[in-house]
């Protein structure tokens, strides 16, 4: 793994790099983001920039022992905590994606929670949501369906672009999830 801050031109050359799922047997949850970002691209890490707001709510939910970086990935997967994304190129922003490319993860999201068995897929971020499974109303927390017998949950997007929630909030909606799964009778 690269260390350090990566340069523009290594940034630049992450354009279109993909992660492998980070995905082991003894998933509680599936964190299924919208796609890589170009850190992450650079890094080969889910959520690479140490900085993003991810591993800070991880830990203040609750779902983690203590405060990740990306390259925890072991401590992550002990955790029960899996990662995947719903477009595998690492772009500088999602809205660099269709809607299209978007959708046409889903099947592919399906296939992998059929073979791991996670209990739980959340999505993270409502609008990719919204767009992926065409449910234009949905809101974060537990959704109606189901996929692959996965109970699917939308999870604020934990990215810093998102400013509709600051830390507290974005911690209370993972520690929402954390609880559900702590009181399986929930899910």
């Amino acid at each position: 793994m690269p260390t350090g801050r990566p340069t523009k031109q290594e940034l630049a050359a992450a354009y279109g790099r993909t992660l492998p799922d980070l995905v082991a047997p003894g998933l509680r949850v599936l964190l299924v983001g919208i796609n890589p970002s170009l850190w992450s691209g650079w890094s080969g890490k889910h959520f690479g920039r140490p900085s993003n707001r991810l591993w800070q709510t991880l830990h203040e939910a609750g779902l983690t022992p203590r405060h990740l970086e990306p390259e925890d990935t072991d401590e992550l997967l002990a955790a029960g905590i899996g990662i995947t994304n719903l477009v595998a190129r690492a772009t500088a922003r999602a809205d660099e994606l269709s809607d299209e490319e978007i959708r046409a993860g889903v099947p592919r999201l399906e296939e992998l929670i059929a073979r791991w068995r996670p209990p739980v897929a959340a999505v993270l971020g409502v609008s990719a949501y919204r767009v992926a499974f065409s449910r234009p109303r949905a809101v974060v927390g537990r959704q109606p369906e189901t996929l692959a017998d996965a109970v699917l949950w939308v999870l604020p997007n934990p990215s810093g672009l998102n400013a509709h929630y600051q830390q507290p909030a974005l911690t209370a909606e993972y520690a929402a999830l954390r609880a559900a799964l702590d009181d399986s009778r929930q899910m």
